[in-house]
């Protein structure tokens, strides 16, 4: 559904209203396309404190070139070296001079160190860049993101550095990403690095799903389109436009996981767990059916798949799951128990089933966590609801499903074997939740 104030506020008049009534003025975003796939201008990059991680190769193979116009499209502060307080004073010196000039959809994005419980002064330190990047961009405007990355090896976040600075996070702001381990053999295709990968998406007919399959389909992925045996016609259509095949298949089935096994026979590279439904009330208003209903899609049906798929060997060692939590999970959501309650159980399953599944099976898992997409869900809801929902994060506007789509191609990338366990908002940095 259009974004009707988005545009009001992009005329002469919409300007002049919303400067004079303190009103939320978005600008528009800039999202990845063939035509203009990298951001319009160069990279600064800066140094806080003392940094060994050798960042300048994995940035020159990654990021814009170097800015030399004095308006960078992206600014990447290494601040992985910061161990006081004392120290902090070189994060304000390094970006209070140029934050101001960071070109419109830009990106900003500070690199720390994991916490180290041995040393709490440090810990202070590097905990203190959370709350400064999470305010920074609430601060910024003009469609620029503010990301921080935790990470000891530079080569092993190339994959989420070239993400977090391209046009493809437009929507991804106020996150800590922690990258642990090593770097990962980069495809030998760059612009189609799941090539030769098998991708499974649930739910994937329409909506979210649909964009989800089509943009691992453009980077190469045989996909499967799975979706409700009543969705079979939309599924046939999206898996014969993408070149994939449509499973229809009710994921809820005790065997949903076998019967997935068995029409895979050669495996699974990339799981997508993306199903869900919603069905609001009260709690004092919720029956047993509503409440069973959503627990059964949303987190059971996830789980049991999940447990059957790892068992049976059919998810291949460097494989990617990604499931879909949401930021009811995270901030809660009046007339949503029984979805809040599943998506944080999403969180919970990533967050508990990451290190083992890697150790035991090669596989990372990561979830998704959508905030206020603009779908034909999202379309029903009342005016009012729907505009606070646009405008209650630091970008003032709904994200798109191809914002979650990127976003869950980045996290099934080959070479992001060292991202695992994390839970990252697609949000446009939501004012509610952490």
């Amino acid at each position: 559904m259009a974004d009707r104030y988005l545009s009001f506020t992009g005329t002469a008049p919409g300007r002049f209203l919303t400067r004079r009534l303190g009103l939320p003025r978005p600008a528009p975003l800039r999202r990845w396309s063939p035509e203009r796939p990298d951001l319009d201008g160069g990279l600064l990059h800066l140094t806080a404190g003392t940094s060994g991680l050798g960042l300048a190769p994995v940035l020159a193979r990654t990021g814009p070139g170097a800015d030399d116009t004095g308006r960078p499209a992206a600014v990447v502060l290494d601040a992985s070296g910061i161990r006081d307080v004392e120290g902090l004073a070189e994060v304000h010196a390094a970006l209070h001079p140029v934050v101001r000039s960071v070109a419109a959809s830009g990106r900003i994005v500070v690199l720390g160190a994991p916490l180290d419980p041995a040393d709490h002064h440090r810990a202070a330190a590097q905990q203190a860049l959370e709350g400064f990047t999470r305010s920074l961009g609430k601060e910024t405007g003009r469609g620029i993101t503010v990301n921080l990355v935790r990470l000891t090896d530079a080569p092993a976040a190339e994959s989420t550095l070239r993400f977090l600075l391209s046009p493809k996070s437009a929507y991804v702001s106020g996150q800590v990403i922690e990258v642990a381990g090593h770097a990962a053999p980069v495809p030998h295709d760059a612009e189609r690095p799941l090539s030769g990968r098998t991708a499974l998406v649930t739910g994937a007919a329409r909506g979210i799903g649909e964009a989800v399959a089509e943009t691992l389909a453009r980077d190469g992925a045989r996909v499967v389109v799975l979706d409700v045996p009543q969705a079979e016609a939309d599924a046939r259509r999206v898996a014969e436009r993408l070149g994939g095949r449509a499973l229809p298949l009710d994921i809820t089935a005790a065997d949903a996981g076998a019967r997935i096994a068995d029409a895979l026979p050669d495996g699974l590279d990339v799981l997508v767990h993306n199903a869900g439904v919603t069905r609001d009330r009260r709690l004092v208003n919720m029956d047993a059916e509503r409440w069973s209903s959503v627990l059964e899609v949303n987190l059971a049906s996830v789980l049991r798949t999940t447990d059957a798929l790892l068992a049976a060997g059919a998810l291949k060692r460097g494989g990617r799951i990604v499931a879909t939590a949401s930021i009811a999970g995270i901030a809660g959501n009046a007339g949503q128990t029984n979805y809040g309650a599943s998506k944080a159980g999403v969180t919970g399953l990533v967050r508990a089933l990451a290190p083992h599944a890697l150790a035991e099976h090669g596989v990372t898992v990561n979830a998704v966590a959508p905030g206020f997409i603009e779908t034909r869900m999202t379309a029903a809801v009342p005016l009012f609801i729907r505009e606070a929902g646009r405008r209650m994060n630091s970008l003032a506007q709904g994200g798109l499903p191809a914002d979650v789509a990127e976003t869950t191609a980045w996290l099934a990338h080959p070479a992001s074997g060292a991202v695992n366990g994390q839970v990252v908002r697609v949000c446009g940095q939501s004012l509610l939740g952490a």
